[in-house]
């Protein structure tokens, strides 16, 4: 029996004895190559997207594309309203519920994009959008601390990056009862579509009347917007994508703890600070002196113009601004914490930083004041001033904050609760009017105006320039009422409540064009002349 072959071994196979088999050894497990940061961040993968959420995506795009325009008004926010609807079922089915905080930034950012429906300058609204984008992403994704705060847009990227494949698993998953239930309804639509179009179009060519009713109803179709219907339908399914699949599986920052620093000496720590304090304490002393005292002595002694003294004093206490708020970042990551009497000297030193550093705020916003009243408000002035006034609302915060114990936990969303107040009230402010208002009013006071400038303004600031006196009044009316002008056939989704207001404005007081050129030169107005706004 000794001298019997033993079978040959297949491949992949090891002999331990003369007949005996053993079992392949197992695969080697793959491990993750992402960084354990990343790991602990990411949500499970969802399950597929449910039918509602297959067609309030796809819906998303298709009413993007159909109210598409050059500019915006309530567009964006019926996008916003579809994109938010995929989001909420995505997340529904996911099993997640949105708490109070979510919530809370949903409806600002909401409010955030009925900003371009209400004003027709455009430097209010795209704020307005940035802002209510990235309110958005922290609402979908969730979390409560910094890093959700700040990198909650990356989550909304990093969720489009599957985005795509995880619908199409949702469209390969309908079961075929639910595909012979779609597909009829959306065959029904694209035909009601189809007639609609046709018909419609040939009644708007029988009566005028009902094609301006048609127009004013209907979203319009031509070729020539063709392209940008292309692009608002692409950005619209990206969006309603990326939110979709956000909600179903978000990204979790709050997850990252970070480490905290390494804790300093009390001298270490301690001295920079109060000489820093010191300084501040030193440059407050010299703005009460020089706001006792009047700015003539220091012109005299500085050599500087009273315009150079306020702009250049403003930009410069605004970066100490900034500043500042990392000096304060970095001074809690070092702060000595061992000793029991440690959090007191935190407190008092910081606290004692954050009062100087409110009162240097205070300063620049005087300057800025003298400046404008000299000088006039323009765009760039009223939003480094806004700028500077919500930074010491920060400082105010952060203060409360070490008043409080555990400020820290509602510190992140009390910071963006205020910028997105902020942003609301600045564009409730109305810029374009105030700025408008205020060159007047100095006109009425200086007899200097700029023309130039205000010309170059938006409707919203048609209701304060109609206040002028003539020829200034017809001078400055004429580049925007022609521009309201050209823009009367705006669709209703597109247009915005400031242009609607100026052309009836224009209307009532019998506004005609014809003077405008000659108004502007009898006002001492050339184009291409600089005026003395800046």
């Amino acid at each position: 029996m000794s001298d019997i072959p033993s079978p040959p071994v297949p491949p992949g196979r090891t002999v331990h004895g003369p007949d005996s088999w053993a079992v392949p050894p197992a695969p080697p497990v793959r491990q993750d190559p992402a960084p354990d940061w990343v790991q602990r961040t990411r949500s499970p993968k969802p399950a597929p997207p449910s039918p509602g959420v297959l067609v309030s995506v796809l819906l998303t795009g298709v009413v993007a594309a159909s109210v598409s325009a050059w500019s915006f008004g309530l567009n964006v926010l019926i996008v916003a309203l579809l994109t938010s609807l995929g989001a909420w079922l995505a997340a529904r089915r996911a099993g997640r519920r949105p708490g109070p905080w979510s919530l809370l930034l949903a409806c600002g950012g909401l409010l955030l994009l009925a900003v371009p429906a209400l004003r027709d300058a455009g430097w209010p609204s795209a704020l307005a959008v940035c802002a209510a984008v990235l309110v958005g992403a922290l609402a979908v994704n969730g979390g409560r601390g910094w890093h959700a705060v700040l990198f909650a847009w990356v989550g909304l990227l990093n969720a489009l990056g599957s985005a795509f494949e995880w619908y199409g698993l949702g469209l390969r998953a309908l079961p075929r009862d639910d595909r012979r239930r779609w597909v009829p309804l959306l065959r029904a639509i694209g035909v009601a579509s189809g007639l609609l179009v046709v018909f419609g179009a040939l009644f708007a060519g029988a009566d005028a009347e009902f094609a301006h009713l048609l127009g004013g109803v209907l979203p319009s179709v031509s070729a020539s917007g063709a392209p940008v219907g292309v692009l608002y339908l692409i950005g619209g399914l990206v969006l309603a994508l990326a939110a979709a699949r956000a909600g179903a599986a978000p990204t979790r920052w709050d997850r990252i703890k970070p480490a905290p620093g390494r804790e300093r000496g009390r001298l270490e720590w301690l001295l920079p600070l109060v000489v820093l304090n010191a300084l501040f304490a030193a440059f407050i002393a010299v703005q009460l002196a020089v706001l006792f005292g009047g700015y003539s002595a220091v012109l005299r002694s500085t050599g500087l113009t009273y315009a150079e003294y306020a702009r250049q004093g403003f930009w410069q206490l605004l970066t100490v601004t900034v500043l500042t708020l990392v000096v304060l970042a970095l001074a809690l990551r070092w702060a000595p914490r061992s000793a029991p009497r440690d959090p007191l000297l935190v407190r008092v030193t910081l606290g004692v930083l954050c009062l100087l550093a409110l009162v240097v705020v205070a300063s620049a916003l005087r300057r800025m004041d003298l400046y404008v009243g000299a000088y006039g408000l323009t765009r760039l002035r009223v939003s480094v001033a806004g700028t500077e006034l919500w930074l010491g609302v920060v400082l105010v915060l952060l203060m409360a904050a070490g008043l409080v114990r555990r400020g820290g936990r509602w510190l992140p969303r009390a910071v963006v609760a205020s910028a997105v107040l902020g942003v609301l009230v600045f564009a409730g402010i109305n810029p374009d009017g105030l700025i408008a208002a205020q060159n007047a009013d100095r006109f009425q006071r200086t007899g200097k105006i700029d023309l130039d400038y205000l010309r170059s303004l938006s409707a919203d600031a048609v209701p304060a320039l109609d206040k002028l006196p003539e020829p200034q009044r017809s001078c400055a009316l004429g580049v925007i009422a022609d521009d309201l002008e050209s823009d009367d056939s705006l669709p209703w989704y597109a247009d915005n409540l400031g242009r609607s207001r100026a052309r009836a404005l224009l209307v009532r007081t019998h506004w005609t064009a014809a003077g405008s050129d000659s108004a502007c030169s009898a006002a001492g107005y050339f184009p291409g002349e600089d005026g003395d706004i800046g």
